[in-house]
């Protein structure tokens, strides 16, 4: 049998079972080893609805309990709602018994309590497992452990005779160096250390003054004069002072000067080029006169052009004005691919914040399609950017497509002849 429970009435108790109990006798119940020990250690490892316990001793009010082997303990079903369990050790005077037990908690409830009677059932946690909802295993991480240890005693001995193996937090007095020390899991520690300067942590390097003074004999190295500090003089108090000043630089608003007159005679000024008969100003570069003037008359006529500079020029096309003159090949399909549309003009501000309304329904083409078209030479460009068309070009563009067009149409006729001749 792996797992033992002494002493009971009516029992038979070995030597041995005598001596470990009172071995690890204790004031309290608990489990007999070292905080992060293993005795009744209890897990999950997702093998199941269950749990496991490793080996180990414990106290339970005066009773011991050895366990052996590693021991399996069942847990209940997942219930509707996470459930809490609690694994024990359930101490039975009546059965002369203490044996792993599970305290199975409510559906959607908290942790259960224990049973802890005086004199009857006494139940001490070792772990309490959480069952979610549909759970068809126990993981490690369903596991909290709830274990309590039974305390250390406090010894004394010498550097030699220290305790061997102690379980951590074991305590003592060392009379080889006066000084109470206890185990931490590795090595034997001072339990109240000498401070010296040097074992402090985090110790200032450097220290600022604390608040003092020095009497002027104690300065050295001070000046024998000092410039005057920042200080004034009522005007009363000033010797040789003018009696009169001249206006410093300031300015006055117009609102400010008084008997100003109310209108103002204009300048001497001329207009020049500017003035028309009627005495009034002219549009800059002569824009006014093709603004004002209708195609008449029987004069010779010329398409004018805007240059960059905003100046007015006839186009001229004889040969006279031209050299290095050759062939230019314009390709039909990219005319006959070009798309017109109708289009409204975007609203302008003008300089004086007034909003100048964009004409409506105008017929044309998109200048940015005419340049992907392969026709860039019918684009005009301002500032490194497409801006206008060359519509005057357009017809130019558009004698290749004619001329196609007219050859077609002259294969055509002669085929038609011919046939109708047959």
């Amino acid at each position: 049998m792996s797992i033992s429970s002494y002493p009971f009435d009516g029992q038979a108790v070995s030597e041995g079972q005598y001596s470990y109990l009172f071995r690890e006798l204790a004031s309290h119940s608990g489990v007999a080893d070292s905080v992060a020990g293993t005795g009744f250690h209890t897990y999950g490892d997702s093998s199941g609805m269950q749990v496991k316990v490793n080996p180990g001793f414990a106290v339970v009010r005066g009773h011991a309990v050895q366990s052996t082997a590693t021991e399996t303990v069942t847990i209940a079903a997942a219930s509707p709602a996470t459930r809490y369990d609690r694994v024990v050790l359930r101490l039975d005077p009546t059965a002369n018994s203490i044996v792993l037990a599970v305290v199975q908690g409510t559906s959607g409830g908290g942790v259960p309590a224990l049973t802890q009677t005086e004199t009857g059932i006494y139940e001490f946690p070792l772990a309490t497992v959480t069952i979610p909802v549909g759970a068809s295993t126990i993981t490690s991480g369903n596991v909290v452990g709830e274990r309590r240890f039974l305390g250390n005693t406090v010894g004394g001995w010498t550097t030699a005779t220290r305790p061997v193996n102690p379980r951590t937090g074991r305590l003592g007095l060392n009379v080889s160096t006066n000084s109470w020390e206890y185990w931490d899991g590795t090595q034997w520690k001072d339990l109240a250390p000498t401070i010296t300067w040097t074992t402090i942590e985090g110790r200032p390097s450097t220290f600022a003054p604390s608040s003092h003074t020095h009497g002027w004999d104690d300065v050295t190295g001070k000046p024998t004069t000092f410039t005057p500090s920042s200080h004034s003089h009522s005007y009363n108090s000033l010797t040789d002072k003018p009696s009169t000043f001249p206006p410093s630089t300031h300015s006055h608003s117009w609102s400010s000067i008084t008997s100003k007159p109310s209108t103002f005679t204009p300048s001497s000024h001329s207009h020049g080029e500017y003035l028309t008969s009627g005495e009034t100003i002219a549009w800059a570069n002569g824009s006014k006169k093709p603004h004002a003037n209708s195609a008449s008359g029987s004069g010779t006529w010329y398409a004018v052009w805007v240059e960059g500079d905003g100046t007015f020029c006839r186009n001229t096309s004889s040969i006279k004005f031209k050299e290095n003159v050759r062939d230019y090949d314009i390709d039909a399909e990219d005319v006959l691919n070009l798309r017109p549309v109708i289009y409204d003009r975007k609203d302008q501000v003008k300089e004086d914040g007034s909003v100048k309304e964009g004409r409506k329904g105008e017929v044309g083409l998109i200048a940015e399609e005419v340049e992907a078209a392969g026709l860039d030479w019918l684009v005009n460009y301002l500032d490194g950017e497409v801006d206008g068309l060359r519509y005057d070009l357009l017809g130019v563009a558009l004698l290749p497509v004619v001329q196609k067009q007219a050859a077609q149409i002259a294969d055509l006729s002669e085929r038609l002849a011919a046939l109708e001749a047959k």
